[in-house]
Parts: C-alpha cells; structure tokens; sequence
C-alpha cells in the first residue's frame, strides 16, 4: 500500500543533515539521550550522578559520563561541580534542554497512539 504524505519542506530535502531536522535530530538521537532529558525533566531538580544512574535502569557508567558530556557540549544540560571532598557533580536541564521536552512529548504522543 503506498500512502503519500505531504511533509515540511526541511523533510523532504534529499540531504537532511544540512535541515533543522538533522540538527535536532543530532542532538536529541542516540540509545539514551532523550532518556537522559527525560529523567531530568521529571526529577524536577538537580540530579546527582548515581541517582541519575539508578533512574536510568541498566547503562554503564562510561556510556552515562560519555552522553553526559555530549549533552553538556550541546549546552542541553547543566553540570555543576562543588568544590569538596568527595567530589559532588549535579545535573539539570538548562534552558535550551528544557525547550526540547514539547518536541520530545510530541514523539511521545505519537508513539503512545502507535501502540493503541
């Protein structure tokens, strides 16, 4: 069955890597980013990485410091580090992360009417 769907222009570009879409999908793509967003959304507050970890379920340490950073270099995350022994990092979304969770809800929608 062929269905033709009229899409947005930045879509249907033959190259999406140069489109919003690509960009937004650079930032927001990968097995836990928007897990990672997510969870900071719902936590509400700063988030120390162990808890982090625990609501995450099974990812390893060096997959969660590696996506961490990835987030923190997109300016999608704040990292702030105390100066103390022992050391105590804390996470949360910034502003440009916290503007992402509409068009992350959205997938949702879409995925949560997929599966009725």
């Amino acid at each position: 069955m062929n269905v033709k769907v009229e899409v947005d222009s930045c879509i249907s570009q033959s190259v999406l890597t140069n489109t919003g879409f690509g960009y937004t999908l650079s930032l927001i793509g990968g097995k836990y980013k928007m897990k990672i967003l997510y969870t900071l959304y719902l936590y509400g507050g700063p988030i120390r990485y162990n808890e982090l970890k625990r609501q995450l379920g099974i990812i390893s340490f060096k997959t969660l410091s590696n996506t961490l950073k990835e987030l923190e270099k997109d300016s999608l995350i704040r990292r702030k580090e105390y100066p103390q022994v022992p050391p105590k990092v804390e996470y949360s979304l910034s502003e440009r992360g916290l503007s992402l969770i509409p068009v992350m809800d959205v997938i949702c929608d879409w995925g949560e009417r997929q599966l009725k």
